[in-house]
């Protein structure tokens, strides 16, 4: 490999991208299926997060509705 291309070999996990909204839909269906998956496998960990780990769900998708709704 040349040095500019060894430049470019990193991951960058910030980049801007855009999404169809079926990639996203797709992207969304596969995080759901991976917290059952999981919530089903390690359900005694979770236990006594539960009401903790609903506020942050609640929190953070209220966040999200509160932004796409202004825009």
């Amino acid at each position: 490999m040349d040095d500019l291309a060894m430049k470019d070999a990193h991951l960058n996990l910030f980049k801007t991208f855009r999404l169809k909204w079926w990639q996203a839909s797709l992207f969304k269906v596969g995080l759901l299926a991976l917290g059952i998956a999981v919530g089903s496998y390690w359900h005694g960990f979770f236990d006594g997060w539960l009401l903790l780990l609903i506020l942050l769900a609640a929190v953070s998708l209220a966040s999200v509705t509160v932004v796409w709704w202004k825009q």
